[in-house]
């Protein structure tokens, strides 16, 4: 059984904590991997090792910070296959979904390498008489991210390519369930010539997400997960002084309106909802359709449903993978059948599909006549369900994405640009879709919700990131009026 160790200084680091945990395959249930759990002191190593390259690494140059990053970028996109494979074998997403994480990865680490530009600072001279005044911005120190399963190559490059062209170093704390990935480009980050201890990678559970959020040299954390972790994040790292972005869930809006395209609203649909099996906090998961749409709408979404390969992530030929987890499947279909006896309609149920072996598959779910009052509307599923709630006006829609606790995304369908217009004004959500289900900004915007899916100080990646990964100095100067001076300055002081 391999095991899958720290990255600490540059070199791999087995764990002395003696605590592992088992990584499966989603795919079959066959256990692939040992990941060593680090203790406090191994955390401690990690922090140290990051506080010392920081000393040198926040002195070098901007030009030699992203030749470094522009050298990272070419290996990823030179591994990318290699990384979607190990991405697959641990998550269970197809490998089409792995190799599309990579490269919206790479837009950030691509952004990073402009960061000169986010890095100029201001200047205005003669403030006052003789006075001048510029503002700097400056690296933080050593800083976090606690990743999630469900993006182990995406989520950290939000965050390290940013972190560490500002001149910070980083620690990195990949989920469990798939670390080979993110440790495999930790690994990369070191052959494009970063000095040791620049990015450093713990594997771990609580233990070390806990010492990272206290440890007094870590000056910031960064955060992707559910809303209840996302909120335990912030307050605890905030009681130790530090920064916080933490990302938490969503439960996702689609308003489809009566003269929207029928087929572009019900490719939109499948694919928001069931890619990567509905594990990522950006999938639609609520369409509100309106008016006399609902019907012909429900039978596309049915028929393309019934078209949906799902199988092994690693066969071209599937479309859906497994759930990360036999836990994970449990749940998404007790949600399915709460819906049944709280009296919604299971137009197609997921339950139903049959599998061969043991992997963690489940299908396709799609429940019409939701209500608000639901469990299967009310909570976050992060699986591959879609509830139809049927409204019988566009306020009604926006009412529903306004009363509802996250505000991750929100989409809209239709051909009508007077209404595409009012709801981006109205849409309560960070990121809004006009005719695109899953409205996740390209790398030089930012990334990030309202409500109970944004806590903390910025939102991710982007000009934002870079904010957050930065503090701002302002410099006043005064110098004495050359022609006062009374040393020879070799040149005339009354020109």
């Amino acid at each position: 059984m391999k095991p899958i160790q720290h990255l600490i200084d540059g070199a791999t680091a087995p764990s002395t904590s003696g605590n592992t945990t088992a990584v499966f395959n989603p795919a079959t249930g066959d256990q692939s991997g040992e990941l060593v759990l680090a203790s406090v002191e191994e955390v401690d190593a990690a922090v140290a090792s990051a506080q010392k390259a920081f000393n040198s690494w926040s002195q070098t140059s901007i030009a030699t910070r992203t030749k470094l990053m522009f050298n990272f970028r070419n290996l990823v996109a030179e591994h990318a296959e290699e990384i979607a494979q190990l991405l697959t074998a641990e998550h269970g997403k197809v490998l089409s979904d792995s190799a599309g994480e990579i490269a919206r990865g790479i837009e950030n680490i691509e952004y990073a390498c402009s960061i000169a530009d986010d890095l100029r600072g201001a200047y205005n001279a003669s403030a006052s008489t003789g006075v001048d005044v510029h503002t700097v911005r400056q690296p933080l120190g050593v800083v976090t991210g606690i990743t999630p399963f469900n993006f182990p190559v995406m989520v950290p490059l939000w965050m390290i390519p940013n972190a560490v062209a500002a001149g910070n170093t980083f620690v990195l704390k990949p989920s469990e369930r798939d670390p080979s990935a993110p440790l495999r480009m930790a690994e990369l980050f070191q052959e494009a010539g970063f000095p040791p201890g620049v990015l450093n990678v713990v594997q771990g559970d609580k233990v070390a997400v806990d010492r990272l959020l206290e440890h007094p040299d870590v000056k910031a954390a960064s955060f992707v997960g559910s809303t209840p972790i996302a909120k335990y994040v912030q307050e605890r790292a905030t009681a130790h002084g530090k920064r916080v972005q933490a990302l938490g869930g969503a439960k996702n809006h689609m308003i489809v309106l009566p003269d929207a395209n029928l087929d572009l609203a019900a490719d939109a649909a499948v694919s928001a909802a069931y890619g990567s099996a509905g594990e990522r906090c950006m999938a639609i998961s609520v369409v509100a359709a309106v008016g006399d749409i609902a019907e012909p709408l429900l039978a596309a979404i049915k028929e393309r449903m019934e078209k949906l390969t799902i199988g092994d992530g690693t066969d071209p030929l599937s479309e859906m993978g497994p759930l990360i987890t036999k836990e994970s499947r449990d749940r998404v279909a007790s949600y399915i059948g709460s819906a049944v006896d709280q009296g919604a309609d299971v137009v197609v149920d997921g339950r139903e599909h049959s599998f061969d072996g043991d992997g963690y598959f489940i299908g396709v779910s799609l429940i019409d006549k939701v209500t608000t009052d639901m469990d299967c509307y009310r909570d976050e599923i992060f699986g591959p369900v879609l509830s139809v709630v049927r409204c019988a006006s566009y306020q009604e829609g926006v009412d529903l994405i306004k009363n509802n606790p996250w505000g991750n995304g929100a989409a809209i369908f239709t051909q009508n640009g007077g209404a595409a217009r009012k709801f981006q004004e109205d849409a309560d959500a960070g990121m809004v879709g006009i005719n695109v289900p899953v409205p996740v900004p390209v790398g030089y915007h930012s990334f990030g919700g309202w409500k109970d899916s944004l806590f903390g100080d910025t939102t991710m990646y982007g000009p934002e990131g870079v904010r957050f990964y930065t503090k701002a100095k302002v410099i006043t100067t005064r110098w004495p009026d050359p022609a006062t001076s009374k040393v020879d300055l070799g040149f005339p002081t009354n020109q």
